[in-house]
């Protein structure tokens, strides 16, 4: 009787930070090669500092707003804009550092959308489902 509804979109914010978590764990950019490893594999402090940082906080603002959610002590609407915040300013960070810092990251940053991949393309959509859950409350 004092059960709340819940709708499909109550459940977009989760559902845009799973893909935003699941899609930095899936390869993101192409190699010389082939594809290129994960989000993990830009979190190498020795070459770039600057994209290791944008790598952690796409990372861990998307896991740390499924936490939020979940933890309901922890569920306030501040808390969920600033998970997302971080995640979005980690890939601005990210673009930022691929476009500024050594040789590898430069050649990935001339072309950006010309190499993204899967992985690239699930953050961005899991970041707008996340956006649209969020502000459809």
């Amino acid at each position: 009787m004092g059960k709340k509804k819940n709708n499909v979109l109550s459940y977009l914010y989760i559902i845009g930070m799973a893909i935003v978590a699941i899609g930095f764990c899936c390869p993101m950019f192409k190699g010389i090669v082939g594809p290129s490893a994960n989000g993990f594999k830009f979190i190498n402090f020795d070459n770039s500092v600057f994209v290791s940082i944008g790598a952690l906080m796409i990372f861990l603002g998307a896991v740390g707003g499924i936490v939020v959610k979940f933890l309901p002590k922890l569920s306030k609407n501040k808390l969920d804009f600033l998970c997302l915040l971080i995640s979005i300013a980690g890939g601005v960070v990210l673009l930022i550092g691929f476009t500024t810092n050594g040789k590898i990251y430069k050649d990935i940053g001339k072309a950006f959308l010309k190499n993204a991949i899967s992985g690239f393309y699930m953050i961005v959509i899991g970041w707008v489902v996340a956006i649209t859950g969020y502000f459809s409350k």
